[in-house]
């Protein structure tokens, strides 16, 4: 088990961000993240990286516990931020450096890398991203698309077991969608851990392949989406086979609970 959370409650201030939500999450799995905004994907993304921790619960990495005290540790968090990536959202608060080139530089020379295979690493991972062409650009100076691609790639080279993505398509135009979704779905050859927040349903299958789905719903919340079951609580409305899902159903959840947040867990293999 490459992760294992129990119970585990996050707030910001009043707000309960993350209430008890337990999940287990299986080396090479492919999981998306589904909820409307402000139910948690991205606090759950980050404490999966490290960068908050729950007021309770327990989170466990490779079976080793992921705490702020054990992140101080040098050999832990050198090992763990080998193995873990998270792209974030808006690239622009992930790319701070001159040129695309240093930019997936850094991360090699942090972790200590010979500069040569720094430098054959970064031309490898410019060509496969097919940003090879900016490679002498500014990061700040290049489009939406462009920018998404280069904060992929710069956690792409450092060859993580787990990839986390906040959104990875969000804001883009379809051509940029499609080409993202193609790297993400070829990383590490489908046999990496993928654990994806997204609202872009149509990309589901592409991210997934053979994965999981994670309903992250607050009362009240309502809405329709694919590759859904019915679970106790839950209303389904079966919906017809058409297109490119015709090996997916349409079911429309609604947490009928009483708690604050619900949160369900279904594993099916696609393909």
């Amino acid at each position: 088990m490459i992760f294992r959370a129990t119970e585990l409650t996050y707030r910001y201030n009043d707000q309960i961000a993350l209430n008890r939500l337990s999940l287990d999450v299986r080396q090479g799995e492919r999981l998306a993240l589904l909820g409307a905004n402000g139910s948690g994907k991205s606090t759950l993304l980050r404490l999966l990286d490290g960068l908050a921790f729950p007021e309770s619960g327990e989170l466990l990495f490779a079976g080793e516990t992921l705490t702020e005290a054990r992140l101080s540790e040098a050999a832990f968090t050198f090992q763990f931020r080998r193995r873990v990536g998270l792209v974030f959202q808006n690239p622009d608060a992930q790319l701070f450096n001159s040129t695309v080139f240093d930019e997936l530089a850094f991360g090699p020379l942090q972790m200590g890398w010979p500069k040569e295979r720094i430098r054959e690493q970064v031309n490898r991972t410019l060509e496969t991203m097919e940003i090879a062409h900016l490679r002498h650009r500014s990061p700040h100076r290049l489009s939406g698309g462009e920018k998404k691609r280069v904060a992929i790639a710069s956690v792409m080279i450092l060859d993580p077991e787990v990839l986390l993505l906040d959104e990875p398509t969000a804001a883009l135009d379809p051509k940029s969608q499609h080409q993202i979704i193609e790297m993400i779905a070829s990383f590490g050859g489908g046999a990496k851990t993928v654990i994806t927040a997204t609202h872009d349903l149509d990309s589901l299958v592409s991210y997934l392949r053979a994965g999981a789905l994670l309903a992250m719903v607050r009362p009240s919340i309502s809405f329709t989406t694919s590759i859904y079951c019915a679970e106790r609580g839950w209303s389904r409305r079966t919906g017809t086979r058409t297109g490119r899902a015709n090996r997916i159903l349409t079911f429309t959840c609604t947490n009928q609970l009483s708690g604050p947040n619900l949160y369900v867990k279904f594993v099916k293999r696609f393909f």
